[in-house]
């Protein structure tokens, strides 16, 4: 029996009540006796359910305003169905954001606060609830973190370890000689644009490029964003592969949307709760439903993703969890406008990064608790620059930084942090003027820590944090590596 199987088996016969945390629904009596009927019951009009997700990858692609990416596939699939503008992940780093959207649940309430880390077993999991709805549900590539895939209950995965290029192409070769009838729901993970990425820029020009903000402008960091989009273009090419082959097998009745886990491994980006490691690419295309070309500003999280999947499949959104579903806007509803605020949390990863933190965001505001600022804010980009890919660039950032003013102030900003952030998103969108404290922002920054403190405590968000915090900035060129 394959591992899918048995966590699957091992889901049916467990209980599924997190000691009160969680409400999850589980199969009716009838469903359970007779699985065929429940799931004609549900109606011929389910659509397949394809998800691509890929890795590290921010707004950094035409749809979302950045027109350095050659991604044409990604401006098709935009132009054809809904470019969400404001979607956001739970927490900018790879296993909690994909547990969150894998449960429905915030990290506090599924498990998973830090990067590594899976949820707990007695949280009911996605395909669980999709299996009631009479799915098939596999997943191929990255699509929970590396190597837990077994444990989602999947009916089928493959390749779930670290940049397995077969990923991608192992989801096409399955989808052409796949003959099972039932309704599909298919979970495609790519590996792009997650480090390391290419060794050449592939035809991208660094000098033509336009910078992200708070980057200093130093050759060898052209050169890495050169090699970052050229990563772009190779999830792009994978995004194109995947859909001919969707529409060649599944056919127009098929909903597909596209996200990322968080966004790019770059300074203020990935292990950030900034904009630039929160707010996610996100289309959905769903051909008769979904208007080609239409834009939303509806605020969304990822764990709304598990409810909207269920209420496309026909199925009640469960109670209990932290999702609510987003289907309304999908079938046309002008009136909805999703959540008035998110929230995002960030914890850990190992102790290379240990910079716990808390965010709620609305449509003009954004509030950040950074819980420990005496810690030194650190990750692999400035602690492991001899081994990790985007961080070889970062010794040229703290060498401009001794002459130049806006480098040192972009680099202290980096390591040094203070208990709270407030930014105005309308007038400064790229999160540069802190406003907190300013009195004249004082009532804002006083509603929104008391919201997030109201949240924190409905969600049971005390766990101790893991890890060994750094108090000093990261190493110096030659500077030994950690182990």
């Amino acid at each position: 029996m394959k591992p899918g199987h048995i966590a699957r088996l091992a889901f049916a016969t467990t209980s599924l009540v997190a000691l009160g945390q969680v409400a999850p629904v589980a199969r009716s009596k009838a469903a359970m006796q007779n699985p065929a009927a429940a799931r004609e019951s549900a109606g011929p009009a389910r659509p397949n359910l394809v998800i691509f997700l890929a890795d590290d990858l921010g707004n950094d692609i035409q749809p979302f305003g950045d027109s350095n990416a050659r991604a044409p596939n990604l401006a098709r699939l935009a132009a054809d169905g809904m470019t969400f503008d404001r979607a956001f992940v739970a927490s900018p780093a790879c296993a909690p954001s994909r547990a969150a959207l894998l449960t429905g649940l915030m990290p506090a309430r599924n498990g998973a606060e830090a990067n590594q880390k899976a949820p707990r077993a007695d949280v009911r999991k996605l395909p669980a609830y999709l299996h009631d709805l009479g799915y098939e549900v596999v997943a191929f590539g990255k699509v929970s973190h590396y190597q837990q895939t077994a444990m989602y209950g999947f009916d089928h995965f493959e390749h779930d370890k670290f940049h397995d290029p077969e990923g991608v192409p192992s989801a096409i070769k399955w989808l052409k000689a796949r003959n099972d009838k039932r309704p599909l729901a298919i979970f495609v993970g790519s590996n792009w644009p997650h480090v390391p990425w290419p060794e050449t820029t592939e035809g991208y020009q660094p000098a033509a490029l336009r910078l992200p903000p708070k980057t200093p402008d130093t050759p060898i960091t052209r050169d890495a964003r050169a090699r970052y989009y050229a990563a772009v273009s190779r999830l792009d090419k994978e995004v194109g592969d995947t859909l001919d082959t969707v529409d060649t097998v599944l056919g127009p009745n098929t909903f597909v949307l596209f996200s990322s886990d968080h966004g790019a491994q770059w300074p203020f980006g990935k292990w950030n709760l900034y904009d630039t490691g929160t707010r996610v690419p996100t289309i959905v295309r769903w051909q008769g439903h979904v208007q080609p070309g239409s834009r939303t500003g509806a605020m969304v999280s990822w764990v709304d993703i598990l409810p909207t999947l269920v209420d496309l499949g026909g199925g009640k959104a469960p109670a209990g969890i932290d999702g609510t579903s987003f289907a309304p806007v999908l079938r046309g509803d002008t009136r909805f406008k999703g959540r008035g605020e998110i929230y995002t949390t960030h914890n850990n990863d190992g102790s290379i990064n240990v910079y716990p933190m808390r965010s709620v965001r609305t449509g003009r505001w954004k509030y950040i608790h950074n819980l420990h600022p005496e810690y030194t804010y650190t990750t692999h980009i400035d602690q492991w620059v001899k081994r990790v890919d985007s961080g070889k660039y970062f010794p040229s950032w703290r060498e401009a930084a001794k002459t130049d003013p806006a480098a040192r102030a972009t680099v202290q900003a980096y390591y040094h942090r203070p208990g709270e952030e407030l930014y105005d998103l309308a007038a400064d969108p790229d999160e540069k003027r802190n406003l907190a404290a300013d009195p004249r922002y004082a009532g804002v920054l006083k509603s929104l820590r008391a919201r997030l403190a109201a949240w924190r405590k409905q969600q049971g968000d005390t766990h101790p944090v893991e890890g060994v915090p750094h108090l000093r900035e990261g190493p110096l060129t030659g500077e030994a590596q950690p182990d």
